[in-house]
Parts: C-alpha cells; sequence; structure tokens
C-alpha cells in the first residue's frame, strides 16, 4: 500500500514541481529547460527506484540494427564519452558506484544500464513535449536550449547506454564461464 500511495504522490509532486517552474521561469530560455532537466531527473529516478522492475522486455536486447554499436559510434558516442570524462561525470560516477570484477557487480551493473535507460526515455519524452510546445507557443529559435540539453542529458546516455549494454553482457558471459 505504501508503496502505491507513494508510486501516485510522485507524479502529482512532479507535476506541482513543473507548474511552480512554468510559473517562476520562462519555457524559452536556458534556466527553464536545465531545472526542467534535472527535476525531472530527480523525480524520475525516485519513481523507477520505487517501481523496481526486472527490465525483462526483448527492448532491452541489442538490435541487429545496432551493429555492435557501430551506429551510435557513428553518431559520436567515443566524443560523448570522452566529455563526460573531462566533466567528471565519469570519476564521480565510479566512486558512488565502482566497478567490480564479478558476475553479481556486473549483473547489478547490466541492470542499472536497463534503469538509466528508461529513467533517461521518460525524460527525453516529457522534454520533447515540452520543446513542441515551446516551438508552437514562441518559436523554433526559443526551443534550441530545451533541444540541445535534452540531446546532451538524455539522448546521449540512451545511446551510451545501448552502446555499453552488450559489453557488459559480454562480460557477464565470461565471468560465468559460458
Amino acid at each position: 500500500m505504501k508503496k502505491t500511495l507513494t508510486l501516485i504522490l510522485i507524479p502529482i509532486i512532479t507535476i506541482a514541481s513543473i507548474c511552480a517552474l512554468i510559473i517562476y521561469i520562462k519555457m524559452d530560455g536556458f534556466a527553464f529547460a536545465w531545472v526542467l532537466n534535472f527535476l525531472l531527473m530527480l523525480f524520475v529516478v525516485f519513481f523507477t527506484e520505487i517501481l523496481n522492475s526486472p527490465f525483462s522486455s526483448s527492448y532491452y536486447k541489442e538490435k541487429r540494427w545496432e551493429q555492435r554499436g557501430k551506429i551510435y559510434e557513428y553518431f559520436g558516442i567515443n566524443i560523448f564519452r570522452k566529455l563526460l570524462v573531462w566533466i567528471g561525470w565519469e570519476k564521480v560516477i565510479r566512486k558512488s558506484n565502482p566497478i567490480e570484477k564479478n558476475t553479481s557487480a556486473l549483473m547489478n551493473l547490466l541492470y542499472k544500464t536497463k534503469k538509466s535507460e528508461l529513467d533517461h526515455i521518460v525524460i527525453l519524452l516529457i522534454v520533447l513535449g515540452f520543446n513542441v510546445f515551446v516551438v508552437f507557443e514562441f518559436d523554433v529559435l526559443r526551443s534550441l536550449w530545451l533541444l540541445l540539453l535534452n540531446v546532451l542529458l538524455n539522448l546521449y546516455p540512451i545511446f551510451l547506454q545501448r552502446y555499453n549494454r552488450p559489453r557488459i553482457e559480454r562480460a557477464v558471459n565470461l565471468s560465468r564461464g559460458s
């Protein structure tokens, strides 16, 4: 019952927070785009953490068109990875979630890639909705911050999870001796 109540309250609080954000910050600027993304990340991460899904959908399996990550390399995933190292994100993540060389740690990392991907997909779609609204309400130029931050903070992290997951799966299989 407590879990259900929490899962109901999170979207309500999220909507109320976004309404307050819309009232206090103009929707067509960098500040709105930045705060919206991080506000959504806070609530979506909390929601999916409580949801505790097994992420067993075939969606999370590598697709033929992904060609072992070649498509993501074409779209610059390696540049994005270097950017994460350059800004210090990789160090922060590894400090809180160090990569251990055992099967259970690799399985946990695999689970976290799926959870992170879902988090970013949800946020990407919500921010995309705001992006479309700002285009029609204001103009394309004023929606560029929403678009740019959505690509950097959500689309590329999705690409990164999809790029890394097959490699982690191979490591899991090697550690199991398969």
